[in-house]
């Protein structure tokens, strides 16, 4: 009997370990499986992702590349209209000055002096005009000759010291600063 028992025993215990062993090999088949799938997974998902993220790298420099033309062709547009009408403002308020003048053309013969008048009130009007817009005479009578701002026409003798201004024939004018028309003028060389 005892035989009878250790058979049984033994038997329930080789069909324990083969239900425990199936077990492990469905659990092991059903691992092995899910590593299987994730590792396609792992496969196809990084070049998915790869795939989409150039697409949309492609599509951001493409409108990067669009953004960037357009820019381009806005400034080229606002350069030449800037150009086109840099001097708008300046001609507008010049517009007085030419109204003066042909005020001034237009006096009846005889009466002299309300021509020097109204050529008085457009001079002046013209040096309100100049002094908005930063337009700056240059007179340099009694300085002494600088080459920078002034164009000699000659040198004379006189009374006043060397390279001394004696007398100008037109006024120079600046600009912001800069230079638009050397005064030019007659330069002392010394008594004679």
């Amino acid at each position: 009997m005892s035989d009878n028992n250790d058979e049984t025993n033994n038997t329930e215990l080789e069909q324990d370990t083969e239900q425990e062993l199936g077990k492990n090999t469905e659990e092991d088949a059903q691992l092995q499986g899910e590593e299987t799938l994730e590792s396609r997974e792992e496969s196809v998902d990084p070049l998915d992702a790869a795939l989409a993220e150039v697409a949309e790298l492609q599509d951001k420099l493409l409108r990067q590349h669009a953004e960037m033309e357009n820019l381009r062709k806005r400034t080229q547009r606002e350069i030449v209209d800037a150009r086109k009408y840099a001097v708008e403002k300046f001609a507008t308020a010049l517009l007085d000055v030419v109204d003066n003048l042909e005020r001034a053309v237009e006096t009846e013969e005889g009466n002299e002096a309300a021509v020097r008048e109204g050529v008085a009130l457009t001079l002046d009007s013209w040096h309100k005009v100049a002094s908005k817009f930063e337009l700056e005479r240059v007179d340099a009578v009694g300085q002494m000759f600088d080459p920078h701002v002034h164009e000699a026409l000659s040198k004379m003798p006189s009374d006043e010291p060397v390279d001394t201004v004696i007398a100008q024939h037109v006024a120079g004018y600046t600009l912001n600063g800069r230079l638009l028309r050397p005064a030019k003028v007659l330069v002392s060389s010394g008594s004679a």
